[in-house]
Order: C-alpha cells, then structure tokens, then sequence
C-alpha cells in the first residue's frame, strides 16, 4: 500500500518470528542435554512450545514458511534463517529489542522467487533503532483494469527488481515515539504476459524499464503489550514519502498514509482488535506502485486507486491457553481522481481461523485463517498478528 511494497512483497512474512520479548527466565541446560525433546515442550504445561528453542538456539533461529498469497500462485515455500543477538545495552524496567540479522529465499507456484536479508537493530543508549535490507526477485503477478465494452479483465506481467531499504529513527524523549526517515530504491524491468498490439493505457513506455528512489518521513507510537499478538495497546504508523528527480527516481508522485490499531482484552480470553487505515497518492506513479487494498482474501494489486480507505476488526477467543478460534471482517474501497468515494466498489472480507500459542514466553500464536471477499478466496499461515504483513 506504499512504495515499500514491492520490496516487502519479496519478504512477505519474513519478520514474524524475529522480535523477541524479554524474559528473566532461563532454560535449564542440563535438562536440555539429557532430552533433546525438553527443549519443544513448555516447562509449565508440558505442550509442545519452541520457547526455550528461541532462547537457546545461539542465535539462529530456522524459520521455514508457507506462502499463500493468491496473487503469487496461492502456494510457495520460503526459508528464513534469523540471527538474535540481545542488545548490549539493558535498561531496567525497559524493554530493549534484540538485534536481529534474517536472510530469506523464497519459490512460488506462479513461479516467483526472491533472496535477501534485513537488519533490524537499536542504539537505545541514544534512543536510535534502524533497519537496513536488500532483496533481489523476479515476481509474476497479475493486474486488473476496466476496459470499454470487456469489463474487467486480468494483465499478467514479469517484474525483475533489486531492490535495497534503509530506515533509521529516533525516540523523542522516552515517549515510545519514534521519527526518522527511510529510503528506497527499486530497479525494476517489467515483461507484459499478454498479447498485445498497443500497450493498454494504464502502461506507459517507461514503465518496463525504470528506477524508483524514495525518501521518506516516518513516524510510530506503539505501546502494545506485545509485538507479535497484541492483547492491548497502540500502534499508530504515518509517512510521506518523495519521488522526484532529486531523490533520484524517474518518477514524480509522493505517498501519505496513517494506520492505527487498538487492541482490548474485554475478558481475559476475549481479544478485539480494530484497524483503520488510508494512503494517499499524488503526482504519476508507475502503475504496479498504486496504492491498493489490502484485505485478507483480496489478491495483492486486485483493487487500485489514488486513495485507500480501510476498516477492519478481528476478534480473538481462547478457547484453552493454547488454542484460540479467530474471526474478521472489513470494508475497503479504492478511489481515483475520476472516482468519487460514493462511487467507488464496496470491497469486504469475511474470514475464520485458529491460533496455536506456540511460545509462551514470547507470546507468540501462530495459526492459518480462510477468508472471502467480493470476489475472491484466500488462505493465510500466520505467525502474530495478521496485521504485522498487512504490506
């Protein structure tokens, strides 16, 4: 839904399972020696739980993945080995991430496939944190637009793109307010799937082969009680970013969005968590960079415009400590500058799932969802929140 998308399309759920909460308890290592099994099960329960695996796994965590996406093929895999290196630097009553290193390689159904890594890490004694990544893939995806007389009809097209990510921010006071900036630059070379005598209109020339160079202003409060399924807490995200000849890009368009979460635990094992978000584009961007809605059960790109406005609830209950039922719903709707609000299609999702808690001690569900939409049918692996990939 920004200019990081295509970017982060190639790591998709990459960042689930990488920030890990503090906690003073420590595994027993000589338990850990007599039965190589201990170490998958809960020292209180006795369930299956990777906790102390992510404590004691000097580092490197293996991380493999299915990929779901309906847009790339429905069914991929992906590996991502992660390096956690807790922060030198404690402060007491504090929480402070660890530093974290993750490579990934991915290889869809619609054959799409990507590399990369990501560094994600802080200087809290000068209340700083920073991201740096870089990932290389060829992505095949499709594309819908209007067309006179046919209706809707489906563009495929091959993206080859490097792409390299930088981000560095810092916390006003010791507020849990963070502002920064980041920078994007994606080489892309685009190949339209289809028969074609003229290009359709949405395509330009420059389109199939260009350079994107972004800066941005970012800012994030995020007081949840948890990074990876929130129970209660804040999490408001907002940026502009800058395409332009003097961020050296083809292009000349800059991007705006907001989002906010709030989640409440109106009983201890009923958990509501609601979303609204916006981005807004101005000035001519290629057209695979739109702004589009992002609901589970919507394809990727199905509904683009120059305004995003979303709206959308999910409901967790516990039904055991381990087990929870999930369920969601939203409304999304995609204007143009020739498409008033009013005007514009109505697009919903409709959704279940379950989670497992699967690290207690992180707090960590992970589970699958099925959802709907207007269209369109989805099913989703997820590690944390749903929200934490909704880019």
């Amino acid at each position: 839904m920004n200019i990081k998308l295509l970017f982060l399309a190639l790591c998709l759920i990459m960042t689930s399972v990488v920030f890990a909460q503090n906690n003073t308890s420590k595994p027993d290592k000589k338990k850990h020696k007599k039965s190589g099994k201990v170490i998958f099960k809960d020292s209180l329960d006795g369930k299956f739980d990777v906790s102390n695996f992510l404590m004691t796994a000097k580092g490197f965590v293996p991380v493999p993945q299915i990929i779901t996406e309906p847009a790339l093929g429905h069914i991929g895999l992906m590996f991502t080995p992660v390096f956690i290196h807790p922060n030198k630097y404690q402060e007491k009553g504090k929480y402070i991430p660890p530093n974290i290193t993750a490579g990934f390689v991915g290889y869809t159904a619609n054959n799409t496939w990507g590399v990369g890594a990501l560094r994600m890490a802080s200087l809290p004694k000068y209340g700083l944190k920073y991201k740096v990544g870089l990932a290389h893939g060829n992505i095949n995806m499709d594309f819908y637009r209007e067309v006179p007389v046919l209706g809707e009809q489906k563009f495929a097209f091959n993206f080859k793109t490097i792409g390299v990510f930088a981000s560095l921010m810092k916390e006003i006071g010791n507020s849990d307010v963070f502002v920064g900036l980041d920078y994007l630059f994606l080489k892309s070379d685009l190949t339209p799937e289809f028969d074609f005598t003229n290009p359709p209109d949405f395509i330009k020339e420059k389109d199939l082969d260009h350079n994107l160079s972004s800066v941005g202003i970012e800012a994030e409060y995020d007081k949840r009680d948890n990074v990876f399924t929130p129970n209660t807490g804040w999490h408001i995200i907002t940026n502009y970013r800058f395409n332009a000849n003097w961020t050296g890009s083809d292009y000349d368009y800059q991007n705006f969005s907001l989002a906010i979460f709030k989640f409440l635990q109106f009983k201890e094992n009923w958990i509501s968590g609601f979303r609204l978000e916006t981005t807004m584009q101005f000035g001519e961007a290629p057209f695979y960079m739109e702004p589009s809605i992002s609901l589970r059960g919507v394809p990727m790109r199905r509904y683009q415009g120059n305004k995003i406005y979303t709206a959308e609830t999910e409901q967790r209950y516990d039904v055991t400590k381990r087990w929870s039922l999930v369920g969601f719903g939203g409304l999304a709707k995609a204007t143009r500058d020739n498409l008033s609000f009013n005007d514009a299609d109505l697009i919903y999702n409709y959704g279940t799932g379950f989670r497992y808690l699967i690290a207690r001690k992180f707090k960590l569900r992970v589970g699958l969802d099925v959802a709907w939409s207007n269209n369109d049918f989805g099913y989703y692996v997820v590690f944390g929140s749903a929200w934490n990939n909704r880019n």
